[in-house]
């Protein structure tokens, strides 16, 4: 079953895709995204891959007969891609070349232009799980990309606010967000000609990271060839501080955030930014969403960002003195 019933009390989906349970375990030996397994080409570098278990579908078939005028049903209408990064199975975003992650950009890129062109996509996600905190149970380096038939309630959130602010103000919240963080200096923890990544303010993990674009812009295909290059370099500085932090590879849900395709209006208040989700408070210590962050969406940071910033920044500083930044 794969259908997608609407939540009256909060006004959202909820994707119900039961056959997803069906995913057998892959074994030790064999990967189906390493070349030579015959489900991807022998020689890529990234690749988009069509999941084989997806919660959303071009073809959709048709929800269960359970609706009512109260509890509504659609057909879960969407695409589902595995992004992969490397033919390498071992490889992680630090270990590739910034020519590499480029390269992945543009898939990235491509991917988002692609789907943005069927008026049902409403809104495209590009994230990436890392790491056995978060259940990845595929270590071979990957990303994910969820085109929705509807906007996801975070991210309408996200643009209410946006709107709002800049209703009052005449200005994007994040690029305000942004210009205070840097102002401030000590959330920042690594920064580039055209990127800033910092520790916001407000955040509820202790090293959830922003990456925002210093210009105002709403998606990846407004960006620069410059932007772009640059966005690969900072990316793999971050995660590789990250890993540097604790010596061990530090996991994580990383989310592009971006304007829908199909609402011209968000560009002029909206504001392309990737956010970090990462479940580690210190090296073997997780932070676990409790009753009332999971219950009443109560975020609780257990640390001071203001404490963290400082020893992210530094790992940063020591993964590229190590050569591990390239």
């Amino acid at each position: 079953m794969s259908e997608l019933r609407w939540n009256p009390l909060l006004g959202d989906w909820t994707m119900v895709a039961s056959h997803r349970q069906q995913r057998p375990l892959m074994p030790t030996d064999w990967c189906p995204f390493c070349p030579g397994s015959g489900r991807v080409p022998d020689d890529y570098d990234v690749l988009a891959y069509d999941n084989d278990f997806p919660a959303l579908s071009p073809n959709p078939p048709a929800p269960d007969s359970v609706a009512t005028p109260l509890y509504r049903t659609a057909p879960a209408y969407g695409k589902c891609e595995v992004i992969l990064y490397s033919p390498d199975h071992h490889a992680t975003l630090p270990q590739l070349s910034d020519a590499h992650v480029r390269k992945l950009v543009d898939l990235w890129t491509d991917r988002y232009t692609a789907l943005a062109a069927d008026p049902q996509h409403a809104y495209i996600l590009i994230f990436e799980n890392r790491g056995p905190e978060v259940g990845v149970t595929m270590p071979h380096p990957h990303g994910q990309l969820y085109a929705y038939p509807y906007i996801p309630l975070k991210i309408r959130v996200e643009l209410q606010q946006c709107e709002a602010h800049h209703a009052q103000t005449g200005r994007c919240l994040i690029c305000d967000i942004q210009a205070e963080e840097e102002r401030v200096g000590q959330r920042v923890v690594d920064a580039s000609e055209h990127f800033l990544a910092y520790i916001p303010f407000f955040t509820d993990y202790p090293y959830g990271v922003f990456i925002s674009s210093r210009r105002h812009l709403g998606a990846l295909p407004e960006m620069t060839d410059a932007e772009k290059d640059d966005l690969a370099r900072i990316l793999r500085r971050v995660v590789a501080g990250m890993d540097q932090l604790f010596d061990r590879p530090f996991p994580y849900m990383m989310v592009l955030h971006q304007t829908p395709p199909h609402r011209p209006d968000t560009q002029a208040y909206y504001h392309f930014h990737i956010e970090f989700y990462p479940p580690l408070r210190d090296k073997d210590k997780i932070k676990y969403l409790a009753s009332s962050e999971t219950g009443a969406w109560a975020p609780c940071n257990p640390t001071a960002v203001e404490q963290t910033a400082p020893r992210l920044r530094e790992a940063i500083r020591a993964a590229q003195g190590k050569g591990e930044a390239r």
